[in-house]
């Protein structure tokens, strides 16, 4: 959400009163706005989310402070205030008001780096006290002070700047001679001619990822080519000026761009490509046959620049001849996202002629940026969320180019900066990168940070900052950090950070291309507004913190720079399918010895592996009815704790040697968790992974990563190679493995046996009723669990920022829950059937799930609707399609 339309919204009628503390020297009267002696109870005096300025959350507010002035006549009236929209006041002195509105300019946003002074008189004072009223005609702007004096320009532009400190300029050194860094690039690159970058207006992004949903705002662009001889710049398909250019990659010969380009509103981003003279302009993708249809269907109507139309973006060669991109096609709704207004985007890859699409990844919340690493591997920025924080887990990811072999490369411990975005892999370097430490909101700009993926992965040590002046260290905005930033923020220390930063200006960076080990070609906005669409100029960086000017546009802003020069085609060898296991959309995972990672855990404790999925949740779940939202969650499945649905799809054996080979569905996002003999949780994986048709995949333990996989070598077989791979299998009770997990189908029957006899109304046991009466999205004994903190839950919500952590063995479930105390025999004789416990710790395990699927009305209000909490089966919970027609949904 952008300021304007944060500020837009703060208010509910009211007046406040300010009698203020004066500083009076000579014939200057200085009255700071936060001395308050009345208010009324929307007024913050001192509103720390907007720089410590005075704020009205409350439309038509009335601010009046008192000025006692020593000799009367004639005086000028100098009020410093900020605004990012029009917001006229009504002034007053002394009771007679003023004919014409005051404070009517926009001064750039409504923080104190936007501050701005107006001056308005000559008024006739009196000696002694007198009143100065604002009226607000509607919302109010945050207001710093009001100097008086008999000057008509401002005495002391300065006299509020002890209270909002002017931002230090903390660029360091910057060149502005186009000429000698065209030079100093041809230096380092003496084969290049030519720059290709992308001109473009700034988009207007709400999030780091919607830039195609509500970013653009603004037509026009093109793609281009800076000649390093003489600074010219060549439009490269002027044919296309009037559309919106998105990211392009360069072939690795050089000689033909892939880019993104959107035509108008309404229809969506697709796949172009052109030759690099300009000629040879093709379209590579198109609107899906349906296209109509969906936007019909899916269209909210709730902004003008996006209509739930697919869209195709983020186009990178492949060094096996094909293309990989990012599309909508998965038709999938960010799961934090009550309204679904937004939409998810996932990796795609097709042949060079556009055709053979296949989808890569199966992401439930956002994919982007991809690029190619030197050992062929596709680099992209993967946001995720399993029992973690919702806002936080944006790292970046390898995969090959079919889609196996996934796995992190960096950012998933780490609270802040939330998202490693548009990252590139340094020049012959597998375990060096480059990334953008970016914000969840606004815009994906931020600092430029280099990233050693040999170091511990769960710390910060593998981070270091090539522009230390600025940092990433709230959900929304960026932070000035005088002396500079040194590494990222833990998890642990995440806390307050859900907020804002000090500043949304620059100094802001994007798109860094390494030119070596120090030098870096960068998209760079030195001092204005985040937004501002001309901001973002072409310059070359260095480690040290110089900044050279390449190209500034005089319209636009400048992005993507890459040089014009053949690479070398990275060349990766595919993992070899099993087509009998393609053909059932299976793939084969090895695990060799379980034990590594889990600290703590004794040799022959886990017995079981309980294989689960993280399910997207599918256009087709949208509702179309009022009532069924909660924490942030379109279609309601939990109270408080995760937002995604999640179902079972069985459990296999470990062997005593802590192997275990077994088949997975595959183009799924599986997690597993680690259980014992008693089919408990000892260890959750807190991520996912997608697992291609026909793939094999080993693993040596639980969080391992594949750049460790050497420092493992296996005595002898594991045990669990000497057989065929299990299927993934029922637990004691269940008739099969793969089911939803649904509260009032497992949990509340169990204790309508053995509990609700003593915990059932007013005057139940110890004050806990466990009866199954349903409430408006749950029913009374989940509630009632969850209020009394009996069973442990990673609430993505709360805090949506950090709470990544990483936990060891028997931090969460059943281990952890102060429920298993009371599910045997010590607790009242309770006899619970090994099936009935397996039910309870099973739903312990999964987070505290109540519903089983996205799909039927949850409130209670729709109780006598056909559709309301329906019982599905295992396909149903999650199918792509409705289990019941649109008109009987």
């Amino acid at each position: 959400m952008t300021p304007r339309r944060a500020t837009a919204t703060l208010c509910a009628l009211g007046i406040f009163v300010f009698s203020m503390v004066c500083a009076a020297t000579g014939q200057t009267i200085t009255i700071a706005a936060r001395q308050l002696s009345e208010k009324s109870d929307i007024v913050v005096p001192i509103e720390n989310r907007w720089d410590g300025l005075v704020v009205c959350h409350g439309a038509k507010g009335m601010l009046q402070w008192r000025a006692d002035v020593p000799d009367g006549g004639d005086y000028y009236l100098h009020f410093l205030y900020t605004s990012g929209e029009q917001r006229p006041m009504r002034l007053s002195l002394n009771g007679k008001q003023h004919p014409q509105p005051i404070l009517q300019q926009q001064t750039g946003g409504f923080f104190a780096s936007d501050l701005q002074w107006e001056s308005c008189g000559p008024f006739h004072l009196t000696a002694g006290d007198n009143t100065v009223q604002l009226q607000a005609i509607g919302s109010a702007p945050h207001m710093a002070g009001v100097v008086i004096s008999k000057t008509a320009s401002v005495p002391d532009p300065d006299a509020f700047v002890h209270l909002f400190p002017r931002p230090v300029d903390l660029t360091g050194p910057v060149s502005n001679d186009v000429a000698a860094t065209r030079s100093a690039v041809r230096k380092l690159l003496p084969s290049v001619e030519q720059i290709l970058f992308v001109k473009r207006y700034t988009f207007q992004s709400s999030h780091y990822y919607t830039d195609f949903i509500d970013g653009c705002k603004d037509f026009g662009g093109n793609l281009c080519l800076l000649s390093l001889d003489d600074g010219t710049v060549t439009d490269l398909v002027p044919e296309l000026s009037h559309g919106i250019f998105g990211r392009c990659d360069l072939s690795f010969d050089s000689q033909r761009v892939v880019f993104g380009w959107k035509q108008k509103l309404d229809v969506g981003f697709r796949i172009w490509e052109v030759n690099i003279d300009g000629t040879g302009l093709r379209q590579l993708t198109f609107p899906p046959a349906d296209e109509e249809a969906r936007i019909a269907k899916y269209n909210l109507d709730w902004w003008k620049h996006y209509a739930h139309h697919t869209d195709d973006m983020h186009p990178c060669y492949l060094p096996d001849g094909g293309i990989c991109f990012t599309s909508t096609r998965c038709e999938y709704g960010i799961l934090c996202d009550g309204p679904d207004k937004l939409t998810s985007s996932v990796i795609y890859r097709m042949d060079a002629d556009g055709g053979n699409i296949e989808k890569l990844s199966n992401n439930s919340v956002s994919e982007s940026a991809p690029s190619i690493m030197n050992n062929g591997r596709i680099l992209y920025t993967r946001w995720e969320y399993v029992d973690n924080g919702s806002v936080t887990n944006k790292g970046l990811w390898s995969m090959r180019p079919d889609g196996t072999g996934s796995e992190e490369v960096y950012g998933m411990s780490i609270a802040f900066p939330s998202v490693f975005n548009v990252g590139r892999a340094m020049p012959y370097d597998n375990n060096l990168f480059v990334a953008i430490g970016a914000p969840h909101m606004p815009l994906g700009v931020g600092t430029v940070m280099l990233i050693d993926s040999r170091q511990d992965h769960r710390t910060g040590e593998a981070v270091s900052y090539v522009t230390p002046e600025v940092d990433t260290r709230h959900q929304w905005g960026w932070d000035n950090v005088p002396g500079g930033a040194t590494k990222p923020i833990p998890p642990e220390e995440q806390a307050g950070r859900d907020g804002k930063g000090n500043t949304r200006k620059g100094p802001l960076y994007m798109d860094p291309y390494p030119l070596s080990a120090k030098e870096f070609l960068v998209s760079f906005n030195r001092s204005k507004n985040w937004n501002a669409i001309d901001a973002y100029g072409l310059y070359l960086i260095d480690a040290e913190g110089k900044k050279h000017l390449l190209h500034q546009d005089d319209e636009f802003s400048c992005w993507m720079p890459i040089p014009v020069q053949a690479q070398h085609k990275r060349s990766l060898s595919h993992e070899t399918a099993d087509p009998h296991l393609a053909e059932q959309g299976l793939a084969r995972v090895v695990i060799s010895n379980i034990y590594r990672g889990l600290d703590g855990v004794e040799h022959g404790t886990v017995k079981y592996i309980r294989i689960n999925e993280h399910v997207p949740r599918p256009w087709a779940a949208r509702r179309f009815w009022e009532g069924d939202v909660y924490d942030q969650q379109h279609s309601t499945v939990t109270c408080d704790t995760h937002l995604g649905l999640k179902i079972q799809h069985g459990v296999v054996p470990v062997d005593r040697d802590g192997s275990a080979h077994f088949l997975v569905q595959a183009d799924k996002n599986i997690f597993f968790q680690a259980l014992d003999e008693n089919y408990e949780e000892v260890q959750r994986e807190r991520t996912f992974v997608n697992y291609r048709p026909g793939e094999v995949r080993a693993c040596v333990g639980c969080h391992e990563r594949a750049n460790e996989l050497s420092m493992t070598v296996a005595a002898q077989t594991p045990l669990a190679m000497l057989r065929e791979p299990d299927l993934p299998g029922p637990q004691p009770g269940e008739k099969t493995g793969a089911r939803p997990l649904a509260y009032e189908v497992d949990v509340q029957p169990v204790l309508d046996a053995h509990c609700v006899r003593c915990h059932e109304g007013q005057k139940s046991e110890g004050n806990l009723d466990l009866s199954g009466e349903r409430t408006k999205l749950f029913s009374l004994s989940y509630e009632n669990i969850l209020q009394r903190d009996l069973i442990p839950i990673i609430g993505e919500n709360h805090p949506k920022s950090g709470n990544n952590h990483y936990l060891p063995p028997y931090s969460l479930g059943t281990p952890a829950s102060r429920l298993k105390d009371y599910l045997g025999p010590n607790h009242y004789d309770v006899q619970l059937t090994l099936p009935e416990r397996i039910r309870i710790t099973t739903w312990i395990d999964s987070n505290g799930q109540f519903h089983g699927s996205y799909y039927g009305r949850k409130n209670l209000k729709f109780r006598e609707h056909p559709n309301f909490r329906p019982r599905l089966t295992f396909e149903q919970s999650h199918a792509n399609t409705p289990p019941v027609a649109d008109a009987q949904r």
